[in-house]
């Protein structure tokens, strides 16, 4: 499950994902801005007094909104910050 939202978040990135990876300072606003983007495109996806297809039925189920939260806020701080955010260092 985590690694479908991994990819899924990566992908509205367009970045690849790696086991081992950073992300700078200065690539921190184009990843969030992506994010929000690709968050309210979801929003406005399905129209709310329409019959759900199959498709916008498994949207409904597992918004990226809610999911991503917690990385996008992660990245927020680090901008605050300006920090990198760095994954899978030993």
């Amino acid at each position: 499950m985590l690694d479908d939202l991994t990819e899924r978040i990566f992908a509205v990135m367009q970045r690849p994902y790696e086991e081992k990876g950073i992300l700078l300072p200065e690539q921190i606003p184009t990843f969030i801005e992506r994010l929000d983007q690709a968050i309210q495109l979801e929003r406005t996806a399905q129209p709310k007094n329409t019959e759900p297809s199959e498709k916008s039925e498994g949207l409904k189920k597992d918004p990226l909104g809610r999911r991503a939260f917690p990385f996008i806020e992660l990245l927020r701080q680090a901008q605050k910050n300006n920090e990198p955010v760095v994954w899978g260092v030993n």
